[in-house]
Parts: C-alpha cells; sequence; structure tokens
C-alpha cells in the first residue's frame, strides 16, 4: 500500500480509522484483515490510553518500525491518547487525523468488527452516486443471516433482524436509502467532515454515532446502506427490553456508565434533533422503566442526574465510572 504523498495524482486517498481500547487481541485480528484490502492506503488507529500492552505493541508498528516478521512496517500508523476519550473521543480524534493526512475518504471502525473481505470493495461505488455517509449491513459473526443491530426499514415503522429482509428492501443500486449503523466499517466524505465537523468527543460513549448521522442528515448529506457489503461484529444481545406492556423497548445496560452515557446523550438527541416533545417522551419512558418494568429507585436518581447534566451542558460525570 502506498504512503502518504505516494498515490497517482487525482486518486482519492482513503484511510481506515481503528478505535481501540484494552482489547489487543481483537484489534489484531481486525488489522490482519485490512491488511489484505486493496485500495486502502494507510490505516490510521487511535488507542484510548489502553493499559493491556496496546500500545507497546503498536509503538512496534509505527512507520519504519520492523515487525514481528522482520520486515519494515508501512501501512499502520498509531497515536496513543493520554487519556480515555470513548468512543467519541477516539472517532472525533481519528476522523480529523485522517483530513489532517488527506483522505479524501475514511472508513470508520471499532476494534471489535472485521469488515468481509470484499466489503470496502462493494461500498466504493457508491461514491459515484454522490452519498457522503454510507455504510455495509452489519451482521453477527456467528450467525451472518442475522443483524447485530435492528434496521428500521425506509418509509415504515417495520423493524427487521435478519439480512435476508434487508435484501428484499434494497432499490437499485442495491441500498437502503437513509440508513446507516455507524461506525461500524462506514465510509465518510472529507467533503462531508469539512462541513459538519467530527464526532461530539463530549459524548464519551453512546449516543455519538447517532448524533453525527443526525447532523449529516440535517446538513443534507446522502445516507445509505449497501446491502451487499458486509462487516461482521461480535452479538451484542438483545438491545431493546420490552415495556409498557409490549408496545415499545427499552435500552437497558447494566453498566451505570452506559446507561448515564445513554441517558445524558439520548435527551440532548432528543431535544437537538427532534424537539422537547420527543425529549420529554424519553424522560417519561425512562421514568416508566425503571418504575413499573425494572423497578430501581437507583436507576431512577442516576438517571434523573444524567439527564440533568446533559440540559445544563455539563459532559463531565461519566468521569467517575471510570475509575
Amino acid at each position: 500500500m502506498s504512503e502518504q504523498g505516494d498515490g497517482a495524482v487525482g486518486r482519492r486517498r482513503i484511510a481506515a480509522v481503528v478505535v481501540t481500547f484494552n482489547r489487543l487481541a481483537l484489534l489484531q485480528r481486525l488489522l490482519e484483515r485490512l491488511d489484505a484490502v486493496p485500495g486502502l492506503d494507510e490505516v490510521l488507529v487511535v488507542d484510548n490510553a489502553s493499559t493491556d500492552g496496546t500500545s507497546e505493541w503498536l509503538a512496534s508498528l509505527e512507520p519504519g518500525a520492523e515487525g514481528a516478521d522482520g520486515h519494515a512496517e508501512r501501512r499502520v500508523v498509531a497515536r496513543t491518547l493520554a487519556t480515555n476519550t470513548g468512543g467519541a473521543g477516539g472517532f472525533a480524534e481519528g476522523l480529523a487525523w485522517a483530513v489532517e493526512r488527506g483522505a479524501d475518504l475514511v472508513w470508520l471502525m471499532d476494534d471489535d468488527g472485521v469488515p468481509a473481505p470484499d466489503c470496502l470493495e462493494r461500498l466504493l461505488p457508491l461514491e459515484e452516486y454522490g452519498y457522503e455517509f454510507w455504510g455495509p449491513v452489519v451482521v453477527d459473526e456467528d450467525a451472518p443471516d442475522r443483524l447485530v443491530f435492528p434496521v428500521r426499514l425506509p418509509g415504515g415503522t417495520r423493524v427487521v433482524h435478519d439480512v435476508a429482509a434487508v435484501e428484499r428492501a434494497a432499490r437499485p443500486p442495491g441500498i437502503l436509502e437513509g440508513i446507516v449503523i455507524p461506525f461500524n466499517g462506514v465510509l465518510v466524505t472529507r467533503a462531508l467532515v469539512e462541513r459538519i465537523g467530527v464526532p461530539r468527543a463530549d459524548f464519551f460513549i453512546w449516543g455519538d454515532d447517532h448524533e453525527y448521522r443526525l447532523r449529516a442528515e440535517a446538513a443534507g448529506a446522502g445516507i445509505a446502506t449497501v446491502a451487499s457489503a458486509r462487516f461482521l461484529h461480535p452479538s451484542v444481545g438483545s438491545l431493546g427490553t420490552p415495556m409498557m406492556f409490549g408496545r415499545t423497548t427499552y435500552n437497558h445496560s447494566p453498566s451505570d456508565l452506559k446507561h448515564y452515557c445513554m441517558a445524558r446523550n439520548n435527551l440532548v438527541n432528543q431535544r437537538d434533533y427532534n424537539g422537547w416533545p420527543h425529549a420529554l417522551a424519553f424522560v417519561v419512558k425512562t421514568g416508566w422503566f425503571y418504575t413499573f418494568t425494572r423497578p430501581s429507585p437507583r436507576r431512577l436518581l442516576l438517571s434523573a442526574r444524567a439527564m440533568w447534566a446533559g440540559l445544563r451542558g455539563d459532559f463531565t460525570g461519566h468521569e467517575r465510572f471510570l475509575a
């Protein structure tokens, strides 16, 4: 693969951005796959201050350093952050970094998934149709016919959980219009980054990807999922706990960190992009869930603190859960 500045004049430059934290084995698996992807100019790894030896291993892959096989490695460039900034901070850092290094297209992904060998090849043709934010179908690596993240089909309220339903719903040129699952193998154009900026680093985790999609949509960006492209991801289990007599679901997490960020960030997203009625509906939904569905006075108090912090513009409260 070419080094920075080696590409032919006029050829667009593609950089992958990988955000990692304390998952060295998974990162190594992903980088091995990316090493075989044609058309990729470089891989930029943002290490969120890992403590499992990731930074030391990445240092051996810096340009000009010798890898385990004794050959100079020139594709992977790494940056270890001083503190853990979460997925939001990692992608904000990585996306800005890729643009600074001259990338025209940036391929974003976490460290726990892997693209199918032909994923990028199947994604790239959509650039010709003017899309600016598009990605693959994210499938369960142990059950590739199943979606990891349920998809609401365009033009209705139907939510599907299997790949076949996505393929049936696709429209020429083989896409689901207006739908994308950030940041799992998605492509973002340099032009869009220059227009809307990078993800909100202060969100830390949970909701930063959704906010970026909403921001892109508000800016008129072309958004799509390519039905034939695959990104393999570990199962995350059921994302929605039924509530209100089965009429809706709630994204409950046993992690206080994840819940705090979800409650804070989702309320802010609802207020900023859908208006106060939707924001208040989310407050009511949260109150119902932890009063009737899974009664927990402690979670009610945690939710209230998180939401109040978000409304005040305080995005530091999650730090108490990082110790």
